[in-house]
Formats: C-alpha cells, sequence, structure tokens
C-alpha cells in the first residue's frame, strides 16, 4: 500500500528508506553464522537461509531440536525468524514461508504431496501468480490435480519443474556460500571462550583432531581456515598457509598462533566469547609430491618453516621470492611472487639461456656512448658521470620487442663490455640503426 494509506491506519508507523544492499550483506552475514550448523549453508534471496542438514542434525539432539535452538538464536539476535525442514529445499522453503513444520525423513510421496498440496499457489513462486488464479488454481494441490500437458501448454515448462520441486520429485542442490572442504574438525563449548590461551589450546586440540584424519588420507595441509563462531551471532575468520604440506599438530598449531598473535594485536573481539571453533584443511597434497626444482631455494624443513612463520606474522604478500615468466625481454623474464606459491614454470637450465648479469636493474639507465654505425659495441660510455673506456667485448645479441603487448618498443642490441679497470657491464642499443630509429639510445640493463 501507499506510504500515507499505511501512515493512516498507523500513525506511529516509522519509516525507513529500502537498502536492498545492506540486506543481501547481511544476509551473507547470517549465511556465514548459520555454517555453526552444517557447512553448505546458502543465502536463498530476499529474506531467507537454505541449510543442507543431511547427517548433522543428531549433533543438536535431532531435527526439531536443532529447529529450535536455529530459531532462538535468531531471536536473541533480534530476528523474526520461521523455519520449516523437508526432504527437499523447494519444500522446506515454502513451508518455512507458509506452514512450517517439521517433515520426518522418510515421508512418502503421498504425504509429500499432501502437505505440498494445501499450499498457496504463491509457494510455486511464478512471476505471475494471476493466470493460475484466473483458472481456479488457487492451491498446489489443483495442480496435482489436473494432467501434467495442458498445464505444460498453459504455464510453460518452468511450472512444472517448481511444481516437481516443491513435491521433492526432482531435488535442485544447494549451492553453498562457502565451499565445504574435505577435512573439517570442530569444537563446542557451553561456555564461550574469551582467554586467548584458552582459544590456543583449542586450536591445538583442533590440529591434533585434524592431523588424524589427514594421517588416515596420507595427505598433509598447504592451507588452513579457522573459523570461530561467537555467541552473539558474530564470525571471525583465521587463514595460514604453509610451504610444504604438514601433518604435525605442533606445527600447524604454531602457525595458527603466529596469525593469532597478530590478529591479538589489532585487537581480537571475543566480545562474549566464542563458543565453537572449527579448522579446515582448505588445501591438502600428499607428502612425498613436494619436489623443488635446481635454482630453488634451500628445501629444509628449518628454511620452510622459516618462511611458514614469516609469512603468519607479516603476510603472505610481503614475503616473496622470484619466479621465472614466459617471456625473452630480461626484465619480464622473472617477478615476484609469494614465497610459498607454487612456481609458475620450472626455471630454465643454465644451457638453455645466454648468461645474463649476477645484479640487473629493475629499469635500464641511459648512458652517453660512441659506437661503430650501424652494430658496432660501445668503444666508450659514460655513466653516473664517470667516463669507461671498453677493454673487450662480446655480442651482439639481439632481442626482439613484444610487439603484441607494446607497438611502440624497439628491437635492443645487447653487449657483454668489459672496460680497462676490470669492471664489466651488460649494455644494450635500442632500436636499429637507420631501419627503426635514426638515433639509437645507449642503456645499462646490470653489472657482472
Amino acid at each position: 500500500m501507499s506510504a500515507a494509506d499505511a501512515r493512516a491506519m498507523r500513525p506511529a508507523l516509522r519509516l525507513a528508506p529500502a537498502d536492498p544492499q545492506a540486506d543481501a550483506a547481511l544476509l551473507e552475514r547470517l549465511c556465514d553464522w548459520s555454517r555453526r550448523y552444517t557447512p553448505l549453508a546458502a543465502p536463498d534471496a530476499p529474506c531467507g537461509l537454505l541449510l543442507d542438514i543431511t547427517g548433522a542434525s543428531h549433533l543438536f539432539g535431532g531435527e526439531a531440536a536443532m529447529c529450535g535452538d536455529v530459531l532462538e538464536r535468531l531471536r536473541r539476535q533480534g530476528f523474526a525468524a520461521r523455519a520449516a525442514i523437508a526432504p527437499g529445499p523447494a519444500l522446506a522453503r515454502a513451508l518455512a514461508r507458509f506452514a512450517p513444520q517439521i517433515l520426518p525423513p522418510a515421508a512418502t510421496q503421498a504425504q509429500i504431496d499432501a502437505i505440498a498440496g494445501a499450499l498457496p499457489i504463491a509457494a510455486l513462486g511464478l512471476a505471475d501468480d494471476a493466470p493460475a488464479l484466473r483458472a481456479g488454481l488457487a492451491r498446489i494441490g489443483d495442480f496435482l490435480s489436473r494432467p501434467r500437458a495442458p498445464l505444460a501448454a498453459r504455464f510453460g515448462k518452468e511450472a512444472l519443474a517448481r511444481l516437481d520441486a516443491l513435491t521433492c520429485r526432482r531435488r535442485d542442490p544447494v549451492t553453498p556460500r562457502f565451499e565445504a572442504a574435505d577435512f573439517m574438525v570442530e569444537r563446542r563449548f557451553p561456555e564461550g571462550l574469551t582467554a586467548q590461551d584458552a582459544i590456543e589450546a583449542a586450536l591445538t586440540a583442533l590440529c591434533a583432531d585434524l592431523c588424524h584424519l589427514l594421517e588416515r588420507h596420507g595427505l598433509g595441509a598447504r592451507r588452513l581456515a579457522a573459523a570461530f563462531f561467537r555467541v552473539d551471532g558474530a564470525v571471525k575468520h583465521l587463514r595460514v598457509g604453509a610451504s610444504r604440506p604438514l601433518r604435525e599438530p605442533a606445527r600447524l598449531a604454531s602457525l595458527l598462533r603466529e596469525r593469532l598473535a597478530v590478529l591479538a594485536e589489532d585487537g581480537l573481539d571475543t566480545g562474549c566469547g566464542f563458543d565453537v571453533l572449527r579448522l579446515e584443511a582448505s588445501q591438502t597434497q600428499p607428502l612425498d609430491s613436494a619436489a623443488a626444482g635446481f635454482f630453488e631455494p634451500p628445501s629444509g624443513e628449518a628454511f620452510e618453516d622459516m618462511l611458514d612463520r614469516l609469512a603468519a606474522r607479516l603476510g603472505p604478500e610481503r614475503v616473496l621470492r622470484l619466479s621465472p615468466q614466459a617471456a625473452h625481454v630480461p626484465e619480464l623474464a622473472v617477478t615476484a611472487v609469494p614465497a610459498r606459491a607454487a612456481p609458475a614454470a620450472p626455471w630454465p637450465q643454465e644451457e638453455e639461456t645466454p648468461p645474463r648479469p649476477l645484479r640487473l636493474f629493475e629499469t635500464p639507465e641511459p648512458v652517453e656512448a660512441l659506437a661503430l654505425a650501424p652494430d658496432g659495441p660501445p668503444m666508450r660510455f659514460r655513466w653516473r658521470r664517470a667516463l669507461h673506456e671498453t677493454a673487450n667485448w662480446e655480442g651482439p645479441e639481439r632481442i626482439a620487442p613484444q610487439w603484441w603487448t607494446d607497438f611502440s618498443a624497439a628491437t635492443r642490441d645487447y653487449f657483454h663490455v668489459e672496460d680497462k679497470e676490470g669492471r664489466r657491464f651488460w649494455l644494450f642499443r635500442d632500436g636499429l640503426y637507420d631501419s627503426e630509429t635514426p638515433h639509437p639510445r645507449w642503456f645499462l640493463h646490470g653489472l657482472w
């Protein structure tokens, strides 16, 4: 109705502008909170949640007790909610909105048809209910009592598909907001944990439980994700990674403590305490599959453990190493990546590429050079105000530009130059004389 009519009926009515984005964000937070019951939780816009509780209800004393716990916790957070449990998500959604109840898992098809048949036509979720109402189809049972072919011809196949989902003849999957991990352990506490030492002790116990699961499958954890469910509904997340697969509880616990210490410095908001702690191995790997290349950093466990501690303390984006790239331009041949990331490509062997200087400048520095045209080496050059006379040289090594990314780039001729004092330089002429530019420029790219 219009706002004027509503105010006429309820003079004390409070109005606020709609904010769909805020509603969606709130629904996502509630979906995150509902993962305390099952990892398979999905938002059901605009105002619902779908939980796949298969195999989880017995942990809460049965379906009725679980449903009551969900509603009570939502009520404490200030939400008015209705809930239903059914063999299919479409039927559960409809029952929660129109006739909240709990159907037994062993309900027969006849029982499901009878319960669904009593629901109004709005339970189908059609874009327009008017044609069905004009045809005298006010309830789902009116659809079920009529032949399917005329219904499909009049209302389309989408209506029949929704009808089959509503009567559990077709089960639509629940797509969880967060992908469920293959290995997950959790612990629940009657009173919320607030002290950091108690939280660390609980995480250590969870690491031991998780390692038992991993040991059965011969795997180690590369990525861990911890979720802290607060009593008032807030959820905190903590993620750490390892450069090699780990299955030692002490090592996993130390990584989590390192990360937890960083959060504590910023103020780990425990609120009224955490009553559920969950630990997941979001990425696993066989313990014997890790191998290092010839040019990889030292692969000793002490070195890798140091990388893990630094990444947990400082953040993985601050601990970097060089990784080879598929590019022949020298400054693009390597890039800095997180130290724990797998290499994108193997390092080329020494005999596969020409020698490169030990120190390569990120940006080549311009020099003033005197050279023989068109392809001669620099006979003398001035770099940083110092004049160098060439004594020996090798080259040129010609490197063509990456024309598919930079049309303005020019061909480079690289020379390995040694001056009379024995210092060695890596210089290049930018552009081919007379064919690309009448005045090629010289640059110093590295030092040997």
